[in-house]
């Protein structure tokens, strides 16, 4: 799958190639035996380099192996410059359709206030249970902002 990194049309050529170059090579990595998302920071950098800087509002999974290993990643859904709408039953089928043991969710707040919303921690709740139905686990939510990035699980909501 093509990252989308390629939104923020004031990067030089050069550097948005650069940036592309590290995507690739930071999911080869994670593709790896052994290598995986165990920690938040592994997962943060990650989305920093695709989310950081988009336009519009995108709603993204990461989804993993029983050993937390990145099969794949789908952006599911894009909204506007303030909301994007998320159904959890197409991040349910994401999870059976990858086959995933575990997905982590992450959405960008173009505003660049990475502060999760009332109605980001509800559909965070929603997702939880559906996913709970097909025995698939929800190890972390990210909102990234321009500098900052939020994890549900590391705040205590997960």
């Amino acid at each position: 799958m093509e990252s989308n990194v390629i939104h923020n049309s004031t990067l030089p050529l050069a550097s948005q190639l650069t940036v592309k170059r590290a995507i690739a090579l930071i999911e080869n990595h994670l593709r790896e035996p052994g290598v995986a998302f165990t920690s938040a920071t592994a997962a943060r950098d990650w989305l920093r380099l695709n989310l950081t800087g988009l336009e519009r509002e995108v709603f993204m999974v990461l989804l993993l192996d029983n050993q937390n290993r990145l099969l794949a990643h789908e952006t599911l859904f894009s909204g506007s410059i303030s909301s994007t709408e998320v159904h959890p039953r197409e991040v349910v089928k994401a999870a059976l359709r990858h086959n995933a043991a575990a997905v982590i969710l992450a959405h960008n707040h173009p505003s660049g206030h990475a502060e999760p919303s009332d109605a980001d921690r509800r559909i965070t709740e929603r997702l939880k249970k559906a996913l709970a139905l097909v025995d698939v686990r929800l190890p972390d939510h990210f909102v990234i902002g321009s500098k900052e990035i939020v994890s549900f699980a590391e705040r205590g909501w997960l």
